[in-house]
């Protein structure tokens, strides 16, 4: 599944044809054809983006869009309206992005993934957090229990990839491709040696172990 969207569109059509060809695609769809609708759902799940219309019975676009925007679900708009004063509106309002109707899929599906990418890049880059651990990706910067533990650009990199998937299993390879961001892997042992150097770092400030090895296998963060 690419993302979960939820669609907020009064005209039946439009909103089948667009849940239809999306599902094609491999988005997971959810339908609603008012405001009203609309906020009920993104009350009870979550949603990686929605795409609304404004004009709408009940609860209007423009009224829903700060109450979505509070749940950290990016917004595309999508309108008949083309007047440059509404698109400019809704875009100080909160609105991520604005397409006027009628638009062609390929630049809808465009827009969408241009959306989910960023979204993507916003969460992965937000401070991690991991028992007493925590590490800013921006900088690199870990504490254990208040205490700094002053990694070097690679050993923070590493963690972070640990600590964004707490309990999947990285192989070397894995740690290697994603923190050096090298398509040659040239020795295992590299990924070994900065884990340890990871762990005696930890093991400065506390014994309780934060790095799991499983043998033949890779690493992840300790259950």
């Amino acid at each position: 599944m690419k993302g979960k969207i939820l669609i907020i569109e009064d005209d039946e059509d439009i909103n089948n044809v667009i849940a239809e060809k999306l599902q094609k695609e491999g988005y997971l769809c959810r339908q609603c054809f008012s405001g009203s609708e609309a906020r009920e759902l993104v009350e009870r799940e979550e949603f990686d983006l929605a795409l609304m219309d404004i004009m709408m019975p009940g609860i209007t676009g423009r009224d829903l869009l700060p109450f979505i925007k509070e749940k950290e679900i990016p917004v595309i708009i999508l309108t008949a309206s083309d007047e440059l004063e509404d698109k400019i509106a809704l875009l100080h309002a909160g609105a991520n992005d604005y397409i006027t109707k009628p638009f062609l899929f390929p630049e809808l599906l465009a827009r969408i993934a241009v959306q989910l990418r960023e979204a993507g890049n916003r969460k992965a880059r937000e401070v991690l957090t991991y028992r007493k651990l925590t590490l800013d990706p921006r900088n690199g910067q870990a504490v254990l229990a208040g205490k700094p533990l002053n990694l070097t650009r690679q050993e923070g990199r590493i963690l972070e990839i640990l600590m964004a998937s707490p309990d999947k299993v990285f192989t070397k390879h894995d740690i290697y491709m994603q923190a050096w961001q090298d398509n040659f892997f040239r020795d295992e042992k590299t990924v070994a040696v900065h884990i340890s150097h990871i762990r005696s770092k930890i093991k400065a400030v506390t014994s309780q172990e934060y790095i799991e090895t499983l043998w033949g296998i890779g690493f992840r963060m300790m259950p």
